[in-house]
């Protein structure tokens, strides 16, 4: 059943009540981004406590009732979601936290929350009959919308700008696509796809277009609610490039709240490089966003001119959040920390949350005291060259143990 009432623009407030796909608001046009709305008293009957308790399917698609979604093709799709949960014991310590949760989203199926996202952009492109589906991404968006494309037997065309990371141009390329690597910054990709698509008729992925891939990217808030019992954290940390994710995070809880599901709405810390970090700007000065350099290694969230504005400041405001940003030495010591202290391989823009959470803490934003969830966006094998940054190569040994008695004794290990 499709519990949509309408669409409502985040810059005019008009609401437009239909059922009917809509990408931005008629009257405001291509910066009318619009925010999709549910009949919430309806999904009350729904969503109960009963409906998840009951529900054995543990991807993302469990949420279909409030994503906007036909369930036709559901059981055809890749599993995306319900990635892991990781109570921190060693992380939590070294950084003087009580409770630290790690939603570990680099285990979805190409290796990033985009997936999220994709999956629904590539079942709205089979409802509308689409030929093609097609984004521009700095990365992540890029191959996973590639990913589930190829799997659903839809055609992409993918536009990545050239400094787009080896393994994430790996990926696209092996799945499939038409990739086109554009000679320019993310800004020059998002142009030619936006031209393309249109000249073209190809279904549009691109999430500050899009509204429906919010309702994707919610669901990893959808996720931490429910895997904490309906009892989130005090905090929920994500990195922010376009806008979108942090909007998604924060419509995700909103919702549940509206549900009666959850108690309150999580403060949300939006965590930015300090080589591209336009909403902490922005917040800093009280001043309109504006276009900044993309100077980071974090080449996810490498957004000069943010394409969802004005979801992402809302996210931060109406949960009472706070925006920081990072240098990319700090991110790179985040890989670091993350992976030695817990097991788990972020790329770069994947950790900038932890990095953020670290200044947040000496800051005083956030309290020792304080529960807090930070979202992983993506795994480190996306970004192996930036990776190698963050460790110390192994020296060649010979075959002689007691060389390696003198090695080891280095190291500290014996």
């Amino acid at each position: 059943m499709n519990y949509i009432k309408g669409y409502r623009c985040t810059i005019c407030g008009k609401f437009f009540e239909t059922k009917d796909a809509l990408l931005t608001c008629p009257e405001c046009g291509e910066k009318g981004i619009l925010d999709v709305e549910y009949d919430y008293e309806a999904l009350k009957k729904v969503l109960t406590l009963d409906y998840f308790k009951n529900n054995n399917n543990y991807s993302m698609w469990r949420y279909a009732p409030m994503m906007g979604i036909k369930e036709d093709h559901i059981d055809e799709m890749l599993r995306i979601g319900w990635t892991p949960l990781v109570k921190s014991h060693n992380l939590a310590k070294v950084l003087g936290l009580k409770e630290l949760y790690i939603k570990d989203d680099g285990l979805n199926p190409s290796g990033s929350s985009k997936d999220r996202a994709s999956g629904v952009a590539v079942l709205k492109a089979i409802e509308a009959g689409a030929k093609v589906i097609s984004c521009s991404s700095t990365g992540n968006a890029a191959s996973s919308c590639a990913c589930h494309a190829a799997h659903m037997g839809l055609p992409a065309v993918i536009f990545v700008p050239k400094r787009a990371p080896i393994g994430k141009l790996t990926q696209i390329s092996l799945y499939g696509a038409t990739l086109v690597v554009v000679d320019g910054d993310y800004k020059a990709a998002f142009k030619l796809s936006k031209d393309a698509i249109n000249k073209y008729g190809w279904y549009n992925r691109n999430a500050a277009i899009n509204p429906f891939m919010v309702e994707g990217k919610k669901t990893v808030s959808l996720e931490i609610a429910e895997q904490l019992n309906f009892k989130p954290t005090d905090w929920v940390v994500v990195s922010v490039g376009d806008g979108c994710t942090v909007g998604g995070v924060y419509k995700g809880f909103n919702e549940l709240f509206k549900l009666g599901l959850i108690k309150k709405v999580p403060r949300i810390l939006g965590v930015q490089s300090t080589g591209c970090e336009p909403f902490v700007v922005a917040s800093k000065n009280h001043e309109p966003l504006k276009e900044c350099e993309e100077n980071t290694i974090a080449d996810s969230i490498a957004v000069g001119i943010p394409r969802n504005p004005i979801k992402a400041l809302r996210a931060i405001e109406y949960s009472k959040g706070a925006w920081i940003s990072v240098p990319d030495e700090q991110i790179i010591e985040a890989m670091s920390l993350l992976g030695k202290h817990e097991g788990i391989f972020g790329e770069p823009a994947g950790v900038t949350g932890v990095a953020g959470l670290r200044k947040a803490l000496e800051e005083g934003i956030i309290s020792k005291d304080e529960s807090v969830t930070i979202i992983v966006t993506g795994n480190g094998l996306k970004d192996p060259n930036n990776a190698q940054k963050a460790i110390v190569k192994p020296e060649l040994m010979e075959a002689d143990i007691n060389k390696l008695d003198i090695y080891l004794k280095g190291k500290g290990v014996i």
